[in-house]
């Protein structure tokens, strides 16, 4: 990423050799001179106060003495030398990357910032390596891209590539949603209409809630569950539980007309 970010910039680095400390000397020295020379002795009000204080001494000391080692006047040597050397900053900043490893879940995807991004089914399980910028999300597996998305802008989105699960999974949203809206039909038609109903209020996560539903038919007959729904379609409700609840207490027996907002706590309890 250092590399990167020269390469934008347009300048060269020269890296210091590991267990080397001579390497940076001059380096180092340069914040021994600012210590000893600017900072000793001197106490600051606040950080406004000392940048203009920073900013007056080295404007009227540090750049105007005799340097230590080229034996120049730093200021001089920026005006006469350096200055028609440099070059205009790049339009855009740098794109600094976040990097991070995340598990796969079982629905091959992985979790950043609130969103969920794809990633073919064999990684499911393993640890991957995340790369972040503000545009696109990188996923590696040792070292190798095995997915690339567009960063989500918003919270709770699904980034999804159908490639990434397995065949058997690789079906359209629409084929999806019939496959459940057959299966509620054949509860009846009052859970049919509720399928429909819960897909309009709950686009993103009408999974749950269907799925919910149909695991009732574990402990009631279709028609106990058709009945739920059709006094929850009464009531305009969505939730699973209020479904669940009508079938525990009975009140699927309650006539439509029992639908009044001060009813409605006995029907959720």
């Amino acid at each position: 990423m250092y590399k990167e970010f020269t390469n934008h910039y347009g300048f060269g680095s020269i890296p210091c050799r590991i267990y080397r400390p001579n390497d940076k000397g001059k380096v180092e020295s340069g914040i021994k001179y600012v210590k000893g020379n600017f900072f000793s002795g001197r106490t600051f009000k606040d950080g406004d106060v000392l940048n203009k204080q920073l900013r007056n001494w080295q404007e009227n000391t540090a750049n105007k003495r005799i340097h230590g080692t080229i034996r120049k006047i730093p200021r001089e040597v920026f005006e006469t030398e350096e200055k028609a050397m440099l070059k205009l900053l790049p339009q855009d900043e740098f794109n600094l990357l976040k990097i991070g490893t995340r598990k796969v879940y079982h629905d091959c995807h992985i979790y950043i910032d609130y969103n969920y991004y794809s990633v073919p089914f064999e990684y499911v399980g393993q640890e991957v390596e995340i790369e972040i910028s503000k545009e696109l999300v990188k996923i590696y597996h040792r070292g190798k891209e095995i997915a690339l998305h567009e960063r989500q802008k918003g919270k709770g989105d699904f980034c999804t590539t159908k490639s990434h699960y397995p065949m058997y999974k690789r079906y359209s949203e629409t084929e999806y949603q019939e496959r459940y809206q057959i299966k509620m039909a054949q509860i009846g038609e009052y859970a049919e209409q509720m399928f429909f109903l819960v897909v309009q209020k709950r686009p993103k996560d009408w999974t749950r809630p269907i799925c919910g539903i149909l695991s009732l038919l574990k402990s009631y007959p279709k028609e106990v569950v058709d009945l739920a729904c059709k006094q929850g379609i009464a009531f305009g409700v969505d939730q699973y539980q209020v479904i669940k609840n009508i079938c525990i207490n009975r009140s699927y027996v309650l006539p439509v007309e029992f639908n009044h907002k001060e009813n409605y706590e006995y029907i959720k309890e």
